[in-house]
């Protein structure tokens, strides 16, 4: 299989299947793209235009099968490798894992917008002045918080759902502006942000990441090279 991403430094989505598959050992090849712009005369658009209809990374090609979607791309893994237990294996804690995730895929844009994935960034100033300016980002915060709170507390942890799943491959990358926006969270929580960022998967994008030393002034929107 082949997974095509953008620079680890800058994209949060193809952080979240590349995290997964390594943190599990599912072999892949890995196609990174990077990032020149996103106008259609991109060369990063031109390129991924010619493996996704959607032109944006991630996208897992399998063969000659092709999916483009990170929940999609979960889905399809956790189908073809049944006994890898990518989700939980309870089916209550199963779904409320999937709908995390789906909250995640289709939320927090608030926070999102305001604090872009910037791993080798350090911005607390940033983050206090979004917190202090910006109701919506600390809503998205507190919920945050309360589900990562509620689901550490039913499954007992270390992780959402006890074991490793999508949910924390899915989170990875929420944990990383936590940290480079220097976002507060209750102890609890702030453990769990530890166990993340220390698990195989993460631990290998983020060194990858801070080897990259590539300064895109369109993915800087607080800084200037």
């Amino acid at each position: 299989m082949q997974l095509y991403i953008g620079n680890k430094n800058y994209s949060s989505w193809s952080m979240r299947p590349w995290v997964l598959m390594r943190e599990f050992g599912i072999d892949f090849d890995e196609v990174m793209l990077r990032f020149d712009g996103f106008e259609a005369t991109s060369r990063f658009k031109q390129a991924i235009a010619r493996i996704s209809p959607v032109a944006k990374v991630p996208v897992l090609v399998d063969g000659e099968f092709t999916v483009w979607d990170t929940l999609a791309i979960a889905e399809y893994l956790a189908e073809k490798f049944p006994d890898r237990a990518l989700w939980p294996r309870d089916m209550q804690a199963r779904a409320r894992a999937r709908s995390l995730c789906a909250e995640m895929h289709s939320g927090f844009g608030g926070l999102r917008s305001a604090c872009p994935q910037n791993i080798e960034a350090s911005l607390p100033e940033v983050g206090a002045k979004v917190l202090a300016e910006q109701a919506t980002a600390r809503a998205d915060l507190a919920r945050l918080d309360a589900m990562w709170t509620d689901a550490l507390n039913t499954s007992g942890g270390p992780f959402l759902f006890g074991a490793y799943s999508v949910a924390d491959a899915y989170f990875a990358p929420v944990v990383g502006r936590m940290r480079t926006y220097a976002l507060p969270v209750s102890a609890p929580v702030d453990a769990y942000l530890g166990r993340v960022w220390a698990s195989p998967g993460v631990a290998a994008w983020v060194k990858e990441a801070l080897a990259e030393r590539d300064f895109l002034d369109f993915e800087e929107p607080y800084r200037k090279k």
